[in-house]
């Protein structure tokens, strides 16, 4: 895939998005105003600014757009963000790891870019709440389900690429993905920190991990903050845009911690 050059993915450059994918409808274009507030949310919670055209068409699920007449989805966004995403997380984990044969990296590589560890990465910005799905995909809890969040998470990815580049796009990835990324081998293919704790306490007789969390900062922009308890000793700190991202970072912490002391005491 030929890159894009810098000229072509500076903001203020940005090919009109509707030529690429098809003319709009009235609909499809009073949408992106519509959602000028929510996108601005999305932008905190991402520390990038997004292109309203491009982030509303990366958030445009296909039920959603059969719904609203055929309008454009953010299936090539999808496309082109699964590509991205997956170079970044390749360098990264070959960086990382230098001494580690080709097999575990690949091993490494899927655990991080799974459906699974997408979608917590997307619960974690609480990117469910900005999709727009079709009624019936709302019914049936569409906002939750894995497939969406990994698929919708990518198309955002492919958002910021074209309007970013390579370089800041990657920046992004990696705030995001980093906990998934230092731990990926410990974790596997689920790569759900406060599930892997439970059972690592569990196992060790300290019972259940909770939580204690606080906010700040305006609604449109709020901080969180996780004390993750374990056995009555706070062994985790973490920090995010939603609670659930700070919940996940304390969990993380806590559970690098816990196995670090295990492994100490069975050395």
């Amino acid at each position: 895939m030929r890159p894009v050059p810098r000229e072509e993915t500076a903001a203020h450059r940005l090919p009109n998005l509707w030529h690429l994918q098809g003319s709009p409808s009235n609909r499809s274009l009073i949408v992106v105003g519509a959602r000028s507030g929510e996108i601005d949310r999305l932008s905190q919670r991402l520390g990038i600014e997004l292109d309203p055209e491009l982030i509303t068409l990366a958030l445009t699920h296909r039920s959603y757009a059969y719904e609203s007449g055929g309008i454009p989805t953010n299936e090539r966004l999808e496309f082109l963000g699964d590509s991205v995403l997956g170079i970044v997380i390749t360098e990264t984990l070959y960086r990382r790891f230098p001494d580690l044969p080709e097999g575990r990296l690949a091993k490494l590589r899927s655990a991080v870019v799974s459906m699974n560890a997408l979608a917590q990465v997307a619960r974690g910005i609480d990117l469910g709440s900005f999709v727009m799905i079709g009624k019936g995909e709302g019914v049936t809890g569409g906002r939750d389900k894995n497939s969406i969040l990994a698929d919708t998470l990518e198309a955002v990815i492919g958002a910021i690429y074209i309007q970013h580049g390579m370089a800041r796009t990657a920046e992004v990835l990696l705030a995001l993905m980093s906990p998934y990324i230092d731990h990926a081998e410990q974790l596997g293919a689920g790569l759900d920190w406060k599930t892997s704790l439970q059972e690592l306490a569990t196992s060790q007789n300290l019972g259940v991990p909770e939580y204690r969390s606080s906010e700040s900062g305006p609604d449109h922009a709020k901080d969180f903050v996780a004390i993750c308890v374990v056995g009555e000793r706070e062994l985790g700190k973490g920090e995010g845009r939603s609670k659930k991202q700070a919940e996940q970072r304390a969990a993380a912490a806590a559970y690098v911690l816990l196995e670090a002391e295990t492994a100490e005491k069975n050395g």
